[in-house]
């Protein structure tokens, strides 16, 4: 039998986008031929993800988990199209990534590195076989990991499909010496659901990036043109508090009870938790967001392949 190295496996990986065991057992399986084992895999239908690697994948899932109050994992899976998001074998991938999450370094090297529970390879490795079962091209897309050390972690996912999965999900961490957790538990669900509906930028201003900032600063200089500087300057120091007020979590008006502002929220909950409230950190994703979709003339496709003008 011949001898497997380390190379070939990775150059049949490369031609075919197959899981490293399956390329393992391919070459075992064809004595060493790399082309050999490329019909292999194809005629097992395991090589079938490396042609759908470059379709743009929007949809799919988010999910949530959470560990004691503590700890949450994140993670976003996309697929080609929302009808994969149904399948209870994507659905049930998709949930156990963000369960890995919570045991990994929070990024998607670390989870796709991870054993995946019940099979023989990584987490990268069950999805490649995902791909060539379900037949669309799949990714994980990003994960993150939140944890507080006193205080909870809570969490909301919107448009949910099943426990923890959905369009959006959020998490957010509040820190707090309170004895009342379950007040604490309840107000930092209000707060995510607060997040799913306003996409807040960063805590705080402290937070919102530079480049954003003068991008903002450049707008309203633009728009006020020809006035004194002094004046100029004033204006847009205006401006950039009512740009925190809208885009910063701790200044946005309270979903809840829009006559107040999160931060205000946080203060009054002081007396039920026992002790003061800060947030320490949120993470929200929202399925799909950032990625240029594709768009089709579905009229236009079928007037060609019938040899016509649409």
């Amino acid at each position: 039998m011949a001898n497997i190295t380390a190379a070939m496996v990775k150059d049949l990986r490369e031609k075919t986008g197959a899981g490293m065991m399956d390329c393992k057992n391919a070459l075992g399986e064809t004595d060493g031929d790399i082309e050999a084992a490329v019909d292999w895999l194809r005629k097992k239908g395991l090589a079938k993800a490396a042609k759908k690697a470059g379709r743009v994948a929007a949809e799919g899932l988010v999910a949530v988990e959470l560990r004691d109050g503590k700890t949450a994992g994140v993670v976003e899976v996309n697929s080609e199209t929302d009808f994969v998001a149904r399948n209870e074998q994507f659905q049930a991938f998709v949930s156990q990534a963000a369960k890995l999450v919570l045991d990994t370094d929070g990024t998607v090297d670390g989870l796709t590195a991870a054993s995946y529970p019940g099979a023989s390879g990584t987490v990268g490795e069950k999805l490649q076989e995902l791909i060539a079962t379900i037949g669309e091209n799949m990714t994980v897309r990003r994960t993150a990991k939140v944890s507080v050390g006193e205080g909870v972690v809570a969490s909301y996912v919107h448009g949910a499909v099943a426990e923890g999965l959905g369009k959006i999900g959020v998490v957010v961490a509040l820190e707090s010496a309170g004895k009342n957790t379950d007040e604490l538990a309840t107000l930092g669900r209000q707060i995510a659901m607060h997040v799913a509906a306003t996409n807040p930028v960063a805590v705080d201003a402290s937070g919102v990036d530079a480049a954003t900032l003068e991008r903002e600063s450049a707008i309203l200089r633009d728009k006020n043109a020809g006035k004194p500087d002094h004046v100029l300057q004033k204006i847009v120091e205006s401006g950039l508090k009512s740009y925190y007020k809208e885009v910063t979590l701790l200044e946005q008006s309270f979903v809840h009870d829009p006559s107040k502002s999160v931060a205000q929220v946080l203060k009054e909950a002081e007396g039920k938790v026992g002790g003061p409230v800060k947030i320490g950190g949120f993470v929200r994703y929202a399925l799909g967001e950032g990625i240029e979709k594709e768009e089709s003339d579905f009229a236009a496709e079928v007037a060609a392949q019938a040899g016509v003008k649409a």
